[in-house]
């Protein structure tokens, strides 16, 4: 049975399969077992790479010398403390003792990341292995999410084995899970939240077609949402470690509500979503609106009973973990008063800060007012502060895709012939180094699957090709705006699952759906499987430089195959 509404063929000129029977998820678990054991032995193959010597270089390396002493205070004190100047050594050489002062620091990105970090280094201790350890954990749990996420889209094993694979070689996502940066987590926590939109977009679906049908009025009103409520809470969680997480939020929000419209729509249930939005802006602007919506006006009924549940679970919630996520800063935000309530990043907070509030909402008010300002302040550090700012690894975001500045976290240079195994001969010398460069063979190839993911969604009207453009546009075009200030290629790790589902969709291409045995299938099998073992190749290549391996200077410079890359 179709209903009204179903569109009668595709863009490609196939026959539109009945709503409900589209709306079976694409990935039917016929072999569950063989599925989640491939995915564990992927996952477990990445935790293996990523722990590996994870305690070398035994250094500080880049930003971990803010990160791991800022999270070590924050779960020790409850707040972020300043250090001696001296910490780094008396740290590495295992003297802990006077290290941290009771003064606040001001600290330019939120809590959650640091409280990972710090709460490994209560497990594992104040160690470059400690201090590492949550990143190693999160990337490897990144490859098992991506898996998943992937043969959800797909209903194919093989391709999310295949996803898995290419983020499990992938240069940046190693060494960014060998370090204590922040970026690893706002990547993990941001594929968790779309797995949970596209799960909920499932979920929704499959409620649509066990209601009643064909469906009357607004349809059934699902305010219980438990994917969303997941989306909400990793939304926070993302928001909480660095504000970057905002335009990957705010964009599968307005995804989330198209998809309800667009579900309720082949069911039968004219929503008007965009209708709907309208009136409602006029209605705010001019009550006197609400005459020419009418009592009948189902699609604006159907449409707000989407945009409750979704503004609860995906507005409302992600700011309330946000929120939580300051709480250390709420509980001693007389000691910011006191000490970086007036600062040359903002104006004085306010006489207010010099009477204390008695009572518990006194207080808690009092708190939230100075963590607005503490907030203003650091937005003006990012956006005033740094403008015109320089850095020897900083580069233009428009080349992150193709690898044009790779990031130097490490370098030991000039070690000689005999010392630490070095084989140089002659006049020539070793050094080792760790180079934040992602495996090129993927990131060139996973650049052409993203333009071939937009002819898809313009030509297929697929919406599997829709996450992967927009969700690597609003993860990296946002960034250009700020191109001049210190910015680097790493922040592209928030960008690779992205590219990584455009592959793996552009390698199905590939692959063809023909009949086992077919040439078409054993030729595209052929070159898919080219693709994936060119990437691991190429991974096993630059493992050196990932990893701060020995290498002549000829070994390096083979490595190093462009001039912007030293």
């Amino acid at each position: 049975m179709t209903f009204p509404g179903t569109l009668s063929r595709t863009a490609t000129g196939d026959v539109v399969p009945p709503a409900a029977e589209r709306a079976r998820p694409r990935a039917v678990d016929r072999d569950p077992v063989i599925a989640w054991a491939g995915t564990a032995a992927v996952t477990l193959l990445a935790a293996f790479l990523r722990l590996w010597n994870l305690d070398d270089p035994k250094a500080f390396l880049f930003d971990e010398t803010y990160y791991a002493k800022d999270a070590w205070s924050l779960v020790h004190h409850g707040y972020v403390t300043g250090y001696v100047s001296d910490a780094n050594d008396k740290i590495l050489s295992g003297n802990l003792h006077g290290l941290w002062t009771s003064d606040p620091s001001m600290v330019v990105h939120p809590e959650v990341g640091k409280y990972l970090i710090g709460l490994a280094e209560l497990v594992a201790g104040m160690t470059p292995f400690g201090w590492r350890l949550a990143s190693a954990i999160v990337g490897s749990l990144m490859v098992l999410v991506m898996i998943r996420l992937t043969r959800r889209i797909t209903g194919s094993t093989l391709l999310g084995l295949v996803a898995g694979l290419l983020m499990c070689f992938d240069g940046l996502q190693l060494v960014l899970s060998r370090l204590a940066l922040l970026d690893i987590f706002v990547a993990f926590f941001t594929l968790c939240a779309l797995s949970c939109v596209v799960a909920d977009r499932d979920w929704f679906r499959a409620r649509l077609s066990r209601a009643q049908r064909p469906l009357t009025g607004v349809g059934p009103r699902l305010w219980w949402r438990p994917w969303l409520l997941a989306a909400g809470v990793f939304w926070g969680l993302a928001l909480g470690t660095k504000w970057a997480a905002v335009y990957p939020w705010v964009a599968f929000g307005v995804f989330v509500l198209v998809w309800c419209s667009g579900a309720r729509r082949s069911f039968g249930v004219r929503t008007g979503l965009v209708r709907a939005v309208v009136v409602i802006v006029s209605f705010l602007r001019s009550p006197l609106a609400r005459r020419r919506i009418g009592p009948d006006a189902v699609w604006l009924r159907a449409a707000l009973t989407d945009l409750v549940p979704i503004a609860a679970y995906l507005v409302v919630l992600p700011l309330l973990v946000y929120l939580a996520s300051w709480t250390g800063w709420l509980l001693h935000a007389s000691v910011y008063e006191q000490h970086l309530s007036h600062t040359q990043y903002g104006p004085y907070w306010g006489s207010y800060i010099e009477h204390d509030a008695h009572g518990f909402f006194p207080e808690l008010w009092q708190s939230l007012r100075s963590l607005w300002h503490y907030h203003h302040d650091v937005y003006t550090f990012h956006t005033k502060f740094l403008n015109h700012s320089t850095h020897v690894y900083q580069s233009n975001p428009l080349g992150w895709l193709v690898l044009n500045r790779p990031v130097g976290v490490d370098a030991q240079l000039n070690i000689a012939a005999g010392a630490q195994g070095c084989t140089a001969t002659g006049s020539e010398t070793c050094l080792r180094q760790v180079l934040l460069l992602g495996t090129p063979a993927l990131w060139w190839f996973s650049t052409i699957a993203l333009i071939w993911s937009a002819v898809c969604w313009v030509g297929k009207r697929d919406w599997r090709y829709g996450i992967v453009v927009v969700g690597a546009l609003v993860t990296w075009l946002p960034w250009v705006r700020y191109d001049d200030r210190p910015i680097f290629s790493y922040y592209a790790i928030v960008i690779e699952p992205f590219l990584i589902l455009g592959a793996t969709l552009l390698l199905g291409e590939i692959l063809g759906r023909a009949p086992a045995g077919s040439t078409r299938r054993t030729v595209g099998a052929a070159a898919a499987g080219a693709v994936v073992l060119a990437v691991i190749v190429n991974f096993a290549w630059f493992w050196p430089i990932y990893t701060d391996g020995l290498l002549t200077q000829s070994q390096w410079i083979e490595r190093i195959w462009f001039h912007r890359w030293i």
